[in-house]
């Protein structure tokens, strides 16, 4: 599991998590506070892209320089928390393509029921990145990427902020090909599923419907 998680412990991620975690944060300030964390993480997440030499004219006469090779990007949110990364990320690489898959939480049985999924015609030829804040019980993100794997991308990552250890673990248990990319992994689970201290019901938060 070692080879497939990633924490990212950079400074300015762990100090902007740090007042995405505040309770007194408000809806405005947790929405931008997401999306650039999602923007510095998808820095990290993308490092493996491959390069290729291309040529080129500056000002000055022609230079050999580097382009990505051909690889092409899909992120894939989980409705609806998911979708406060996705500026963020968009940011970094705004030619990617945007899927969506809708999956809510049962509150008694804490399994998750899927109620929409749409994702691009060509995800065939693409890296797909998965997007949610928060890894909880890893049911809805082991589900969301049992689908996109029925569309046969090229290779998936899970990318989210703050995880627990049970749900690592439940996603590397299904998945083990996905690497799983985090900045925090915190103490546990509580007994209705929420992650603590984690920072509460992220959907809630960014969209202000506490």
């Amino acid at each position: 599991m070692e080879n497939q998680v990633f924490v990212m412990d950079h400074p300015l991620i762990q100090h902007k998590l740090t007042h995405l975690r505040k309770k007194e944060t408000g809806a405005k300030e947790f929405r931008e506070l997401v999306s650039e964390i999602a923007t510095l993480m998808c820095y990290e997440a993308t490092r493996d892209l491959p390069l290729e030499e291309t040529e080129i004219e500056t000002p000055m006469g022609k230079a050999v320089t580097k382009v990505i090779a051909g690889r092409k990007l899909a992120f894939v949110p989980i409705l609806r928390a998911g979708l406060g990364m996705v500026e963020g990320v968009l940011t970094l690489i705004p030619a990617a393509k945007v899927g969506h898959i809708g999956l809510y939480r049962d509150h008694q049985t804490l399994q998750p029921v899927e109620y929409y999924h749409k994702l691009p015609q060509d995800i065939e030829s693409r890296e797909v990145i998965v997007l949610d804040p928060m890894l909880a019980t890893g049911g809805s993100a082991v589900d969301a990427i049992d689908i996109i794997k029925r569309s046969h991308p090229k290779a998936i990552k899970f990318m989210c902020i703050i995880a627990a250890p049970e749900g690592i673990a439940a996603l590397t248990k299904a998945h083990p090909d996905v690497q799983v990319y985090c900045a925090a992994v915190d103490e546990r689970l509580n007994e209705i599923g929420y992650i603590v201290p984690g920072l509460g019901d992220a959907g809630d938060r960014i969209f202000g419907t506490l």
